[in-house]
């Protein structure tokens, strides 16, 4: 066996279930926070449609860029929300932090800051050069 083979034999493939519940919680944290916002935009939403029926009977533009504004905040935070959800499975599935282009493990440091990615810093950059 040669020492590129013994280098390879050492290439972790996956995290383990430590470092998976690490992400877990990480995740969990802020599932919990997107839900508690998103349910605040949409009381606010609700609040502000009863009370805008109340005491306008014509359109107010400033109310409705505020409407439009939170609604497309709660589309992104329920896509924000979805994101995590599928993390959470890829979890379960100990395929969590692997990039679905390189096949390499995402560095832990990226994923404890984008806990939802799919692509290691290597493959967005890659992306993004074919962009522009």
């Amino acid at each position: 066996m040669t020492s590129k083979d013994d280098k390879n034999k050492h290439v972790k493939t996956r995290y383990s279930d430590e470092e998976l519940e690490e992400f877990r919680q990480i995740i969990l944290k802020k599932l919990e926070r997107t839900e508690y916002d998103i349910k605040i935009l949409q009381e606010m939403l609700e609040s502000n449609d009863i009370t805008q029926t109340k005491i306008l009977s014509f359109e107010d533009s400033s109310y409705a860029y505020q409407r439009d504004k939170n609604i497309r905040l709660i589309a992104r935070l329920e896509k924000f929300r979805n994101d995590l959800q599928r993390a959470l499975i890829r979890i379960d599935n100990k395929t969590y932090g692997i990039c679905r282009e390189t096949g390499k493990l995402i560095s832990k440091e990226r994923l404890r800051a984008v806990p939802h990615t799919t692509l290691s810093i290597e493959a967005k950059k890659n992306r993004d050069k074919k962009r522009h």
